[in-house]
């Protein structure tokens, strides 16, 4: 499943563990892929990260984790990436290529 083009997608500071932050944006967004994951016991996220609701690519919505604009600030713009896999994968090839 995609987000709708319109979301811009970051590998947060701080860490460990790495984690994910998807912004909606005006304008220079992107398809992010998503995940699926049964969360009826989570009624909450640590900040910065909120349950909103996510625009899909195939026009519905649904309740997913979003990122507050505020912890953007030295995050990585990852949304080239196209998703949070697909960017644990980049990173890992990049570690064996510069051993």
């Amino acid at each position: 499943m995609q987000s709708a083009p319109e979301y811009k997608f970051y590998a947060l500071p701080g860490g460990p563990p790495l984690r994910p932050g998807m912004v909606r944006v005006e304008a220079g967004g992107g398809a992010i892929e998503m995940e699926i994951w049964d969360c009826r016991r989570a009624n909450t996220a640590p900040a910065p990260l909120g349950i909103g609701m996510a625009r899909l690519a195939e026009g519905g919505q649904v309740q997913g984790f979003v990122c507050e604009a505020a912890a953007l600030a030295g995050a990585e713009d990852i949304t080239r990436f196209g998703g949070w896999r697909a960017y644990l994968a980049g990173v890992r090839q990049s570690s064996v290529c510069a051993a």
